[in-house]
């Protein structure tokens, strides 16, 4: 059995031209005669034409006079040198007058021929030409439709917009009010199959004159098919003969609207009578859309400039505010509301490491984390666009309807740094023109049955609720999203650049503060003691002082006692980073016992209740994990040291191949705006002004830590904190 699919059948070889047209096919190189329409006779009066083939026309002078004295034939090589080039001329045939076309297509020479068809309606001036006056897309297609009316005059004429899936929609109708419309209906893709939107690129003009006649054929000397793309009268597919049908259309005629070289769209027009469109009216029909293309391409070129314009400009605002940041994640977050409107986002995501900066509406933090996995498995571009993310992975990936479309930058795959810019789930509803569902039909071609997959009957509108889907993200958008992705890399390296000097000077600064700390530890350590001795002695002599005098000698060696500690710190902090380390298993619960109990008779708190768990060894340098219990054990009881009840809980768990302790205390708690500056030096929080201390401790367990391959973090909220030390396992 013969099936024929929509998109496989051969539209272009059907073997028939439509009765309005009479055709003659010769050899390009020897300009022998190889095929004609049957029709032929009826305007060459030759009774047996069967004496054409093998001969040439320039054998039949008198049957062939008027053809012989035109003058596209009589420059046929040059005309012909180029193929599918057509040139026209008029011919008259026993006092008829036909249009008389020349084109070559591979190793034939067309010669083609169609009566002459007066069109005493057309009504066209100068106006209908001013497209390039129109600033606005829909009326450039309004006039267009005005215009070609003139010429026409068909029942029902559209614009017809392909889609990027190839459907299509109508964008702008011209009725005789008579016919429902059909204006902002979708068509699917099956309606224009692709062998012929492909046609439609090549032929650019397209008439059925009437899709109840009878086609005529082609009688080919060599028997073989030919390719009639460029023929104007070519017979159209029977498939797309029944889908007019089914319109309830009798006629068609389309010219193509080519916009850089691609088929943008059609116009495309329906007549409920047979109706013939002479060739010099189609023609100008073909140069009125071509203008209109024109215009339309101007048009959208200037509003991509002024775009682009404005883009650029909003791109080296956006790159100077990165500058005054020393880090690319602080530029990010602190510009977070720009990148996210840049490319018209609902949302964004800024994800450095395990950090997660949202703005706008975005999916959970653990939603996002298994995106960035998916990422990291399913993307290999820099970039990853979808506006049907949700439809795709929504149980996959548990995400809510805020992350319907998505765009995806790695700015650093290997760091984990990347943007993701969210859109909302965008409820759309598709109006179809009727039901695109096809049924299969049986038809007969040269005495052979075939089955086609049959057009649709139904046309009548039906809406389709589309679901999972955002809003198309348009060229716009991601060109907004490549503009941030060029200002990230530029002032990356800018950053880098800076980065890398400041290293150098910090190198330089550090040692020269390296060498300040020992200095001021060694040198001023002994004016201090005479300080303090002097104050003391100067306190005893005070028998019979004023308790004012006493209270302020009091406060000079109590200041004294505070410089003292803070350059003992200073000191312990440059020691953390350069002194030398010798790992080695180390047993812990004994140097937790001594901190802690010292801990509250330094703080005075002889209520907290210190409560120390399993201990297990740790593998570190002894001194360096002294001074680390030391400031977390201190601290733990320190700011718990005014509850009511302090408690201060430590405990080792063996996890794997580290050893977490974690130390937890009911104090003060820190608040969350403080957490990105806890381990920086001399950084005290505000609820913390009224204890003692100087914001070194912390800063001397970070690096502490990182130098014997360790880490600290913590968990906080009102109720208190808890740090974790993170300790290699001794090796057994």
């Amino acid at each position: 059995m013969n099936f024929v699919e929509c998109h496989d059948e051969p539209i272009h070889i059907p073997g028939y031209i439509q009765s309005f047209g009479y055709l003659i096919g010769i050899d390009a190189a020897t300009h022998s005669i190889n095929f004609f329409s049957e029709n032929i006779r009826d305007i060459f009066k030759l009774e047996n034409f069967e004496l054409l083939f093998g001969k040439k026309v320039t054998d039949f002078p008198e049957l062939f006079k008027s053809i012989l004295e035109s003058d596209i034939f009589s420059d046929l090589e040059a005309n012909t040198a180029r193929e599918n080039v057509t040139y026209f001329d008029k011919i008259f045939v026993e006092n008829q007058q036909y249009h008389f076309s020349v084109f070559r297509t591979g190793d034939n020479i067309f010669l083609e021929f169609e009566k002459v068809q007066e069109n005493p309606h057309k009504r066209i001036n100068n106006k209908y030409d001013n497209f390039y006056i129109i600033d606005n897309e829909q009326e450039i297609w309004d006039q267009l439709l005005s215009t070609l009316s003139k010429i026409v005059n068909y029942d029902r004429m559209m614009i017809y917009k392909f889609m990027m899936d190839g459907s299509g929609k109508v964008i702008a109708e011209k009725t005789n009010n008579e016919l429902e419309s059909y204006m902002g209906l979708h068509y699917p893709e099956s309606d224009i199959p692709r062998q012929a939107r492909e046609l439609y690129l090549k032929k650019r003009k397209r008439i059925f004159s009437d899709v109840y006649s009878e086609p005529v054929k082609l009688v080919s000397r060599k028997n073989e098919t030919v390719d009639l793309t460029f023929a104007a009268s070519r017979a159209m597919s029977p498939i797309h003969g029944q889908y007019v049908k089914n319109s309830g259309a009798s006629s068609s005629f389309s010219v193509s609207i080519i916009i850089e070289d691609h088929l943008w769209g059609l116009v495309t027009c329906q007549n409920s009578e047979a109706k013939h469109i002479d060739l010099e009216d189609r023609v100008q029909a073909g140069i009125f859309t071509a203008l209109a293309a024109n215009a339309y391409s101007s048009f959208k070129s200037k509003k991509e400039l002024d775009y682009q314009l404005a883009l650029n400009e909003k791109a080296s605002q956006l790159k100077s505010e990165f500058l005054k940041y020393n880090t690319l994640f602080e530029s990010l977050v602190e510009n977070i509301s720009k990148i996210k409107d840049l490319p018209e986002a609902d949302g964004l995501a800024i994800i450095s490491h395990q950090d997660i900066v949202k703005e706008g509406l975005t999916p959970t933090n653990s939603a996002i984390e298994k995106i960035v996995e998916w990422a990291h498995e399913n993307t290999n571009e820099s970039m990853y666009v979808s506006r049907n993310f949700l439809k795709k992975y929504r149980h996959d990936l548990d995400i809510n309807e805020n992350t319907a479309g998505i765009i995806i930058y790695f700015i650093d795959r290997d760091k984990n740094e990347l943007l993701i810019w969210f859109r909302k789930e965008f409820d759309e509803h598709i109006k179809w023109a009727g039901n695109p569902e096809k049924t299969i039909g049986v038809f007969s071609q040269n005495g052979e049955e075939k089955h086609i997959i049959s057009p649709r009957t139904s046309f009548h509108a039906f809406t389709e609720n589309i679901k999972g889907s955002s809003k198309r993200w348009d060229s716009r958008n991601i060109s907004a999203a490549h503009a941030i992705r060029d200002v990230i890399l530029e002032t990356s390296h800018k950053q880098y650049t800076v980065i890398k000097q400041l290293n150098e000077e910090l190198k330089q600064v550090n040692e020269e503060l390296d060498s300040f700390s020992y200095t001021i530890s060694h040198d001023l350590g002994t004016p201090l003691t005479v300080m303090k001795l002097n104050a003391q002695m100067l306190l005893n002599s005070l028998t019979d002082g004023s308790d004012k005098s006493k209270r302020k000698i009091n406060s000079i060696i109590e200041e004294i006692d505070n410089m003292a500690v803070m350059m003992h710190d200073v000191l312990q902090l440059s020691r953390a980073k350069h002194s030398e380390i010798e790992l080695e298993v180390i047993q812990t619960e004994s140097t937790i016992l001594k901190i802690a109990e010292n801990a509250k008779m330094t703080f005075d708190s002889p209520a907290s209740e210190v409560i120390i768990k399993n201990c297990p060894d740790v593998l570190a340098d002894k001194t360096m994990l002294h001074q680390v219990f030391l400031n977390i054990i201190n601290n733990a009881v320190k700011y718990s040291s005014h509850k009511e009840e302090p408690k201060v809980i430590i405990e080792g768990l063996v996890q794997g191949d580290f050893v977490m302790y974690s130390i937890s205390d009911n104090g003060i708690g820190i608040p969350e705006e403080e957490k990105h500056k806890m381990f920086k030096i001399f950084n005290r929080m505000d609820n913390a002004k009224k204890f003692k201390g100087n914001g070194v401790g912390l800063s001397i367990v970070y690096r502490i830590m990182k130098r014997i391959g360790g880490n600290v973090d913590y968990e906080s909220n009102k109720e208190g904190t808890c740090f974790f030390l993170t300790f290699k396992k001794p090796y057994i």
